[in-house]
């Protein structure tokens, strides 16, 4: 089974948020309808970016490189054109 780590950027706030699934269509949809805590709040997040892992182990791992100080850089070097385009 594949998992996904992924990134949302919040419209409202333009805050980012890192997560981790195994559908990410059906969790992206959980997120947009106000029913993950850590976004109901800051509604509506658009998906910026995601990798596909081959197991939750390394999907994991990957999640929290994401959530350090390096893997933000990565991932605003990653998407430099898209965010500037999006505010």
């Amino acid at each position: 089974m594949s998992f996904y780590v992924y990134v949302l950027k919040s419209k409202q706030d333009n805050r980012f948020y890192t997560g981790c699934t195994n559908n990410l269509r059906k969790r992206f949809n959980q997120h947009n309808k106000g029913q993950v805590t850590a976004t109901k709040k800051r509604l509506p997040v658009e998906l910026i970016y995601y990798e596909m892992c081959h197991n939750q182990e390394d999907a994991y791992a990957r999640e929290e490189y994401l959530k350090t100080g390096m893997g933000k850089r990565y991932i605003k070097n990653r998407l430099k054109g898209f965010l500037s385009l999006t505010g």
